[in-house]
């Protein structure tokens, strides 16, 4: 048996796959600690398949413990070790502003204090050492550091991306001086230069993975005395790896809850057929949205996350704060607004009756009759129509509307949320929407999914018998993966097969052993060439083979520079600056013919709009003028009636 359980901001969710069937539940998210969470839904699934824990052969998890600390800028006490005279660079960041006239942008706050910055008197170039850095000198500075009483301490030197030897050297020495700390080198998280963005990466690794590391440490042992096997664990990339990588570098998850979602939509769309696809869940927090293209999911090399850089792989997913217990409220000049707040899993929507009095998305559509009253919710939870209703009122008293048309603003306003954050995956990256099905799903996601296929001009909408718990499934089929990647900057005579071919192997090696046994047989390359014409300051990414030969670069990536910014110029230099190598075991493949506990519409079952459809964790609104069919995997394909 195969288990995937994905923790939400409201419920969190698990999936068991075994015999051609898939079993699935959900148990509210306990967000003091989320492993509590997670043994419930486990349980609760196990008792539904009539099933012992002992059966399970695998265990996958995806969880949002970084991704809220770093949001909520929380961390264990970091020190960060840099070359002297730059250890500012964080806090210095770069020119470069969201928001071109407004000079007071609001900016994170540093994970690092100034009192917790050390500088290192070394000085490495990118053809070698310039200062060399002594043995003493080390001791010293970890002693100094040592002094501080930090949890965790980023090291990050110049060019220690291409030599690594003072990093290493530092490690050392504060491993004598720290045994209890975690030390994070630049050079092992990240790997490629930009120091900026390497830095910063690098202290959000060290800052997260103390918290990280603890609430694995429960979580394990939380499984052994419930006999369930180790948990793997969903990166950003979209792939598993172990507990013990995802302990020791927490920025690999920071998109763990949101990667698994885009994972579980991309299964469904390729089982339906639907190469490519736009996909929204919305959840009780937010709504993540992604493209699927040619079956797989966009990835970038790089991302941003509550303002702060991570130069790490991920997949290209995009949130916005508009999901289920999004709050909505009224602004200071009268407008409706609806998030980022949410009510979460405590106390949750007013309609959940444990205590919430703020009007959520949730509670508007019951108020719109679009959500069964009497329909029951996991961890108990029965739905209080007049708790939301009054909850309603009150907004719509300050707003000056009638309780309907508020609960009909807050819907559009949340649907407007989400219609943005699709044009900025689509629109603004050249992808016409209209050529793309909309795969909806979360506890939330199809409800809302025809108003936002209507605002896009979209023509098909995909919601998925299993949507309510599309990541837990994500989980089940996603491969382990491991990355590896370094920045090469090769151009001219030095650009050559032999010396790519040379790079790759090393890279390939990395990412192999990070897998384990599971890298010794089986493990599948795909390599990333990032390449842009010497001079620029950013590189387009071109996938190619093991050993390509300069000019097949050189033909991909001018015509990838052609079809993005619509010229090439084959007379200028071309520059290779980052080699990324992706090693993945392929996950497991399961059926989705049996994927609910019965009621949901069988194969072939015509639905006719206007129409609503209970799913076992979902519901689907099919309004006038859309109408559809379920196909054999559960999967209700619906379409605009011409």
């Amino acid at each position: 048996m195969l288990l995937g359980v994905d923790v939400g901001g409201t419920f969190t969710d698990a999936v068991l796959a075994f015999d051609g069937r898939l079993v699935t539940a959900k148990s509210p998210t306990t967000p003091g600690d989320q492993s509590r969470g997670v043994l419930a839904a486990v349980e609760s699934v196990l008792q539904r398949a009539g099933r012992g824990p002992e059966e399970i052969i695998a265990f996958s998890h995806g969880m949002t413990v970084a991704t809220n600390a770093l949001l909520e800028g929380r961390g264990a006490r970091t020190a960060l070790v840099a070359t002297a005279g730059v250890t500012d660079v964080v806090a210095l960041g770069r020119q470069n502003r969201a928001e071109l006239y407004r000079l007071c942008t609001a900016r994170p706050a540093p994970l690092v204090p100034d009192q917790l910055r050390f500088g290192a008197q070394e000085r490495m170039g990118p053809d070698g050492p310039l200062a060399q850095l002594d043995a003493d000198r080390a001791q010293e500075l970890s002693t100094r550091v040592a002094a501080a009483e930090p949890e965790s301490v980023a090291v990050v030197l110049l060019h220690s991306y291409r030599h690594p030897e003072h990093e290493l050297a530092i490690g050392e020495a504060l491993a004598r001086a720290l045994p209890h700390a975690h030390v994070s080198l630049s050079h092992e998280v990240v790997g490629t230069f930009r120091e900026y963005e390497r830095a910063a990466t690098t202290e959000v690794d060290a800052a997260l993975s103390p918290l990280l590391a603890g609430y694995l440490g429960r979580l394990l042992g939380r499984c052994r005395e419930a006999h369930l096997p180790e948990p793997a664990i969903m990166q950003s990339n979209g792939g598993l790896t172990d507990l013990e990588t995802a302990a020791r570098h927490a920025a690999l998850t920071v998109l763990s809850g949101p990667a698994a979602g885009a994972a579980g939509a991309a299964f469904v769309a390729r089982a339906a057929g639907a190469t490519d696809a736009l996909c929204f869940d919305m959840g009780g927090t937010s709504c993540d949205v992604c493209v699927v293209q040619d079956g797989a999911v966009q990835e970038r090399g790089a991302g941003e996350i509550a303002g702060r850089p991570l130069a790490l792989p991920m997949l290209a997913v995009h949130t916005v704060g508009a999901g289920g217990g999004s709050i909505a409220w009224r602004d200071p000049g009268g407008a409706l607004r609806v998030g980022p707040r949410s009510a979460g899993a405590d106390p949750g929507p007013a309609c959940y009756g444990r205590g919430g009095e703020e009007p959520t998305v949730t509670d508007a559509n019951l108020v719109l009759g679009y959500l069964h009253k009497d329909a029951p919710l996991a961890g108990g939870i029965s739905l209080d129509g007049e708790a939301a209703g009054d909850a309603i009122a009150q907004l719509a008293d300050q707003l000056g509307l009638e309780p309907r048309a508020c609960a009909e603003g807050i819907v559009r306003v949340a649907n407007a949320e989400m219609v943005r954050a699709l044009r900025v995956v689509t629109v603004e990256r050249g992808i016409d929407p209209r050529r793309c099905a909309l795969l909806a799903f979360g506890g939330a996601g199809p409800l809302h999914a025809a108003a936002i296929a209507d605002e896009l001009g979209i023509e098909t909408i995909l919601c998925p018998r299993a949507s309510g718990v599309l990541a837990a499934l994500g989980l089940v089929v996603s491969p382990r993966r491991r990355d590896a990647q370094r920045s090469v900057l090769l151009s001219g005579e030095a650009l050559s097969a032999e010396g790519i071919a040379e790079s790759v192997a090393e890279l390939a090696e990395l990412a192999r052993r990070g897998l384990g046994a599971a890298g010794d047989s089986g493990a599948q390359l795909s390599i990333t060439y990032e390449l842009r014409y010497r001079g620029q300051a950013f590189e387009l990414p071109i996938q190619a083979g093991t050993r390509p030969e300069p000019r097949e670069l050189r033909a991909a990536f001018e015509a990838e520079h052609e079809e993005r910014y619509g010229y090439s110029d084959p007379e200028q230099a071309l520059e290779l600056v980052t080699i990324r190598v992706s090693a993945t075991v392929p996950g497991q493949d399961v059926s989705l013919a049996d994927a609910g506990p019965g009621g949901e519409p069988g194969p072939g079952v015509v639905i006719e709009g206007p129409a609503v459809v209970e799913l076992p964790e979902s519901t689907l609104l099919v309004p006038d003028g859309w109408s559809g069919e379920a196909d054999e995997n559960g999967t209700i394909r619906l379409t605009r009636v011409k």
